[in-house]
């Protein structure tokens, strides 16, 4: 689906549709893995220990460090507008419970008992990505003083780096379709390092 977007750049209103999209596909990710995990839950016990390990793995290569690239490059620069600053530190905070449910599935002692925070990881991820995607993301592609492609640009280069620091390399991610972060095509672009 379409949806209209004023943004003060046409780069910047290619690089908002690029973020939603790369919004989509992790969010269905983690749908695919959360539903396959609790379907496992119930017929394939012995398959649910590999569906849940494999679950983390895609929250600590993928999830988290898209969190705290965001809190890096574009959360700051949302925060200056007044418009936004309240969203940006409620964001925050659900970064937090983010990480507090990824943290309890890496906990739980098994599939059965990550099955219900599995379930509210997903829930939490797909509000807030529909938060960036509809408000957030919106207004720091309409304010003129903001380069949205350059700051989806440095998301894109965070991310890459909170990978390498947790171990996992440039390689292309098979959770993430190779498609590391969405500033990367805008990147690609010339969307510069603006903020």
């Amino acid at each position: 689906m379409s949806v209209l977007t004023l943004a003060s750049a046409p780069e910047d209103a290619r690089a908002l549709e690029d973020a939603r999209a790369h919004h989509a596909r992790l969010a269905g990710e983690l749908a695919g893995r959360v539903k396959t995990l609790i379907t496992a839950v119930d017929w394939d016990p012995n398959a649910a220990e590999t569906i849940h390990a494999n679950l983390v793995v895609f929250c600590d290569r993928a999830l988290l460090p898209h969190a705290a690239a965001e809190e890096a490059a574009l959360y700051p620069v949302a925060h200056r507008l007044p418009d936004a600053r309240l969203l940006v530190e409620s964001m925050l905070g659900e970064h937090r419970r983010l990480t507090a449910l990824v943290d309890a599935l890496r906990d739980a002692p098994g599939p059965v008992e990550a099955a219900p925070d599995a379930r509210a990881l997903q829930v939490l991820f797909e509000e807030h990505a529909a938060k960036e995607n509809d408000i957030l993301l919106p207004l720091l592609a309409a304010a003129s003083s903001v380069s949205l492609a350059g700051l989806l640009a440095e998301t894109h280069r965070r991310f890459a780096d909170a990978r390498r620091a947790a171990g996992h390399g440039d390689e292309e991610d098979a959770a993430t379709g190779g498609d590391s972060e969405a500033g990367g095509a805008a990147e690609a672009r010339g969307g510069g390092t603006g903020g």
